[in-house]
């Protein structure tokens, strides 16, 4: 470990007062709150605000501070249209993260007259990196004190550069395509080197993430760059093989692409053809509001560089990747949510236009054909149909996959969430019962938006056992536990309220042999 690692296992020093407690970084004092049974930490820098000249740069360490920083509600998430955040975000000072961890101190803790807790038994580590397609999302959604506190583990969740701002790819620009990737390393820096200090182990980091998140998650492990930074690795619906020529599901992009949306970028805000250096000024210029109007609605990682050598799925099939145990898996019904606002925008999926629905999603020559012929509608079931190609195309196959390729090399435990009465995330009625789609499984590890979704006992129940397999996997690398339903390894484990059931059927249900074989 670092010299800082070191200090940060040591010599960490917490006080409690009426008004919050107080944690000492490297970087300064922070003052939290206290809540009943755990400790939140809101807006900690991890990085310099990315402003100015700034703007499309790799991650700069956090300046110090003086005096006691409030850390009692959370900073500005990274710029976004309006959505997940209400309201949408201008703000480029957004590289923060959040810290929850039980309360009181650890068992064993040593504390002082003066209210200073001595070396302590460390807790592991999750650090949460949120979905939002790469364009939405904040860290601070992500309630955790459900799994805090039930788990025994300390949670960190982080804002990263989102859009254009985060995945900007340009001619002689240093860190193209990844600055977001880059601001998770940075991420994952500070809790090497300052997460001792909240009762952490350093030693013990699990990268956690959804959607793209996930797919993060996928980048890292196959980061030369992020080596050492984390020892277990959680991928819920981001699978690592993940391709950009299907729809909806995260992946990367090559470099010449990611450069030529750049360019294209540029030139549509008024920064056209120029010398490198006077594009890049011009661009750092551009309002953050007109630059969120100008980007494309999805957004890629770049691979082909520095910190993205190779696309993850061919660097997991080489075995070139950080050889640590991952907790993997996806939702039963995840295309269903896709599926619904597609109808619901008016393009209906009947017999008579499910071909041509197919094609403009599958438009190589004869895959609209296939997909009809092994999908195939009749009145009145169009929506789930289309629901089931969009997830066994774009997630549950591609997790069998990567599954595949990552059971060769490490421990491997896979999972699908499969409660079809999942409690709903958006407002209104779909056009069909959505089952359990995309995102369904995260109001059972946390409360979004700070705010508990209504469950049966049943359901309750199915959201402990989670928390206990995820937490006890990021303690030791096998998520299997007394409190929880067995888990056999090398199979697939079905979650849902009325059973906690290993299955054999994934692949088939899926038709995943189908997909595998399509162009």
């Amino acid at each position: 470990p670092t010299p800082t690692a070191t200090a940060a296992v040591t010599t960490p020093t917490t006080t409690t007062a009426a008004a919050g407690v107080t944690v000492r970084t490297h970087d300064g004092l922070l003052r939290g709150t206290v809540h009943d049974g755990y400790r939140t930490f809101e807006g900690i820098p991890y990085a310099a605000p990315p402003l100015g000249r700034l703007r499309w740069t790799p991650p700069r360490p956090a300046a110090g501070w003086s005096g006691v920083r409030d850390a009692t509600r959370p900073a500005s998430a990274c710029p976004q249209p309006a959505g997940e955040v209400p309201g949408g975000s201008t703000d480029e000072d957004c590289l923060y993260l959040n810290v929850t961890t039980p309360a009181p101190a650890p068992a064993g803790a040593a504390t002082t007259a003066g209210g200073a807790v001595g070396p302590v038994r460390r807790r592991p580590v999750i650090v949460w990196l949120h979905g939002g397609g790469f364009t939405t999302g904040a860290g601070s959604s992500y309630d955790a004190h459900r799994m805090a506190t039930r788990g025994g583990v300390v949670v960190v969740t982080v804002n990263y550069r989102l859009g254009a701002l985060g995945f900007l790819a340009h001619d002689h620009l240093p860190g193209s395509g990844t600055f977001g990737l880059a601001d998770q390393q940075a991420a994952l820096r500070w809790v090497r080197d300052e997460i001792g200090a909240f009762g952490g182990d350093p030693r013990n980091v699990t990268l956690a993430g959804e959607s793209a998140g996930g797919y993060s998650v996928c980048a890292q492990l196959v980061s030369p760059a992020a080596a050492g930074l984390f020892e277990r690795a959680v991928i819920q619906s981001g699978p690592c093989t993940g391709r950009p020529d299907r729809p909806f599901a995260p992946s990367s992009i090559p470099l010449p692409d990611a450069r030529a949306a750049g360019a294209d970028l540029a030139t549509r805000l008024g920064c056209g053809p120029a010398r490198a250096r006077e594009v890049m000024a011009c661009l750092r210029r551009v309002p953050v509001a007109r630059l969120l109007d100008a980007q494309g609605a999805d957004q890629q990682p770049a691979r082909s560089t520095g910190l993205l050598p190779v696309d993850p799925a061919a660097a997991l099939a080489a075995g070139r990747f950080h050889h640590v145990p991952v907790l993997l898996g996806s939702n039963h019904d995840e295309g269903n949510g896709w599926a619904a606002g597609i109808i619901q925008a008016g393009n209906p999926v009947t017999p008579v236009t499910w071909l041509d629905v197919a094609a403009a999603f599958f438009p190589l020559p004869g895959q609209a054909a296939a997909i009809v012929r092994t999908y195939p509608v009749h009145e009145g079931d169009g929506g789930p149909v289309f629901g089931a190609v969009i997830g066994d195309a774009d997630f549950a196959c591609p997790t069998a996959r990567t599954g595949t390729l990552l059971a060769t090399r490490v421990p491997l435990w896979r999972y699908e969430f499969a409660d079809e009465h999942a409690p709903p995330l958006v407002p209104g009625t779909p056009p069909f019962p959505l089952g359990a789609p995309h995102a369904s499984e995260l109001p059972y590890l946390f409360d979004l938006g700070g705010r508990p979704r209504e469950m049966t006992p049943a359901q309750r129940r199915l959201a402990n056992a989670m928390i206990d397999y995820w937490t006890r996997f990021a303690a030791a690398a096998d998520p299997r536990n007394p409190a929880a339903p067995p888990w056999p390894g090398h199979t697939v484990l079905s979650l849902a309220p009325d059973h906690i059931t290993p299955t054999g059927t994934f692949s088939a249900r899926h038709h995943c042999a189908f997909w595998n074989t399509l162009g």
